[in-house]
């Protein structure tokens, strides 16, 4: 067989069900073998980057790999975002691109870039096949890298004459270079000392991270709180990690996460972080955080144990061997824990310090989601794109379902929402999957809607429209003296005359009145909806860290204040 027939094969035989691609003149021999196969289904989008962050949404649903294909050059190089943004938020996509000629490579070649290189820091491992007898280890390491360990993106530079060359496959023998290393400060070392750090803790808080969710480890992080009864916080990227129905689950902490989660992770006297990463969202500058407090730090990752911030226990390893072999210890040393004063404490800061905001004659962006909470519950999929919506939808909607939240945790990508709630959509058709957007970010990969029209997709779109770039907007407001420089749009599009356009059904939502009546309508359609609601401009994402701040340094709206104050 040819090398694209080999490609193809080797993916039937992984399991793979479903790729995201564009076509070009580099990649069109394995596309004409894709075309033949019964097994894999290709799913054409409107934009190289729609398929990268398709891909990842998929990924991010069904725990498999996503698979996403391009032509050399311009195809390429379109992929690099959403390449970047899956490698920030550790998810394990196969990103397959064509190359000129191998006669072509390094002569400026029409459509030739230098994708492997470009995307060196952007993936686990570029490769680029330049014989063909190499092609069977290449692809079959590739996996690997993409799906062991901490799972992310690799990328797969296919020269045309690869495609094109044939081999008797059978008989080339496959090996991987697994690059093992030596782990350090692995489980069975620090165990005792996480037993013993807990004997001793009176404010312990389990701090979940992506890589719960990535590790499948949901059941047995439930199991451990329903044993200690320790309260739980989540970063962005953990969000879902376990019910948010629970009453154990604070919610998320950071620069615009729940006043309780964050009171709560700067009170605690031990913090168990489970494969999280410590970004700057949470920490504030590093040096403060948490100066007083016993860390705890599990993930798979070595490199990032004491990156970002001091830990007094390091673990190599992954979140549900830990859970499970600390469930075992604890169980067998039949510990217990007494928490009720930690408890009443963290009831007082819930009762004093909700989320709020104040309502009027213009339609709020949380009175949106609140509805839609309202209506489709906690066990759908729910997406988002990046901005003020983003964190609106973070605070106030509850995931239920395991692997039910997406968004751009890492890179902070304007325009993943819509690929990605796509992607999603393909990767578990049976559900229905909420997009919460804003107006930017929305038009950004609004191409996408072709793609979801041709597929008839089940996905309810909400634009969250307040006519500028909302995140941006509110830093300008509160630390730039209200200099709006480049964030206000002054002229929006009419999106239900473009989702028309497109062959989906839109809608307009624009006072709280009939807000139950049109997310009713939406929810109940059998199809894609895009319901275009317009909010209020100057609403604010509370409470907020200031930059550098520490998380208990909170502003908002607090026992019902209409100015902005701060807690801590």
């Amino acid at each position: 067989m040819n090398g694209a027939e080999y490609i193809v094969k080797f993916l039937e035989d992984k399991g793979v069900d479903l790729v995201f691609g564009y076509p070009g003149g580099a990649v069109i021999p394995f596309y004409d073998v894709l075309l033949k196969s019964t097994k894999i289904k290709h799913v054409l989008t409107r934009h190289e980057q729609g398929a990268a962050h398709a891909a990842d949404g998929y990924a991010r649903v069904t725990g498999r790999p996503g698979v996403c294909i391009a032509t050399s050059g311009p195809g390429a190089t379109n992929l690099v975002t959403g390449i970047a943004n899956a490698y920030l938020d550790s998810i394990p996509l196969i990103a397959i691109t064509g190359q000129v000629g191998l006669d072509g490579i390094g002569r400026d070649s029409f459509q030739e870039a230098d994708i492997s290189g470009i995307t060196m820091p952007i993936t686990k491992h570029s490769y680029m096949v330049k014989q063909l007898e190499k092609l069977p280890s290449v692809m079959e390491e590739a996996w690997y890298v993409a799906t062991t360990g901490r799972p992310g993106p690799v990328l797969i530079d296919v020269p045309k004459d690869i495609f094109n060359g044939e081999a008797d496959f059978a008989n080339i023998p496959v090996s991987i270079a697994t690059r093992k290393r030596l782990l350090k400060n692995g489980l069975q070392e620090q165990l005792a000392k996480v037993i013993a750090s807990l004997k001793e803790a009176k404010r312990p808080l389990i701090f979940a991270g992506g890589g719960v969710i990535s590790g499948n480890a949901t059941a047995e992080l439930e199991k451990i709180l329903d044993y200690t009864a320790i309260p739980l916080v989540s970063s962005l990227m953990g969000k879902g990690a376990v019910s948010e129905t629970r009453p154990d689950v604070l919610g998320m902490v950071g620069m615009h996460g729940q006043a309780t989660a964050n009171l709560a992770l700067s009170s605690c006297d031990l913090l168990i972080g489970l494969g999280v990463r410590f970004s700057d969202r949470v920490t504030g500058k590093p040096e403060n955080f948490l100066t007083e407090t016993k860390i705890i730090h599990v993930d798979i990752d070595p490199a990032e144990l004491r990156k970002n911030v001091k830990t007094d226990i390091p673990v190599v390893c992954d979140a549900k061997t830990f859970l499970k072999e600390l469930l075992a210890r604890l169980q067998e040393e039949k510990l217990s824990f007494n928490l009720k004063d930690w408890q009443q404490t963290i009831a007082y800061w819930k009762k004093e310090f909700p989320l709020t905001y104040q309502t009027g004659s213009k339609l709020k962006p949380q009175q949106v989601i609140e509805e839609v909470v309202r209506q489709a519950g906690s066990k759908v999929i729910v997406t988002t794109d990046v901005g003020q919506h983003q964190m609106f939808t973070a605070q106030y909607y509850p995931i239920g379902g395991f692997r039910n939240f997406l968004t751009s945790g890492g890179l902070g990508t304007m325009g993943y929402g819509l690929p990605a709630a796509m992607g999603a959509s393909f990767g578990r058709p049976e559900e229905d999957v909420i997009l919460f957007t804003g107006d930017g970010g929305f038009q950004m990969n609004i191409q996408e809607l072709a793609t979801i029209a041709q597929h008839n997709l089940s996905l309810k779109i909400f634009i969250l429209d307040n006519c500028c770039l909302g995140m941006v907007r509110q830093w300008q407001e509160l630390f730039y003296d209200r200099h709006y420089a480049s964030t206000i749009f002054e002229r929006d599009p009419d999106f239900v005359k473009i989702a028309e356009a497109y062959g989906l059904k839109g809608l307009k939502l624009d006072s709280a009145v009939n807000s139950a009546e049109i997310v009713r309508e939406a929810l109940e359609f059998q199809g894609p909806v895009l319901i275009h609601c317009l909010v209020d401009q100057e609403e604010n994402v509370l409470p907020m860290v200031p930059p550098g701040g520490k998380p208990d340094e909170m502003l908002g709206r607090w026992r019902g204040e209409t100015h902005i104050s701060r807690i801590g």
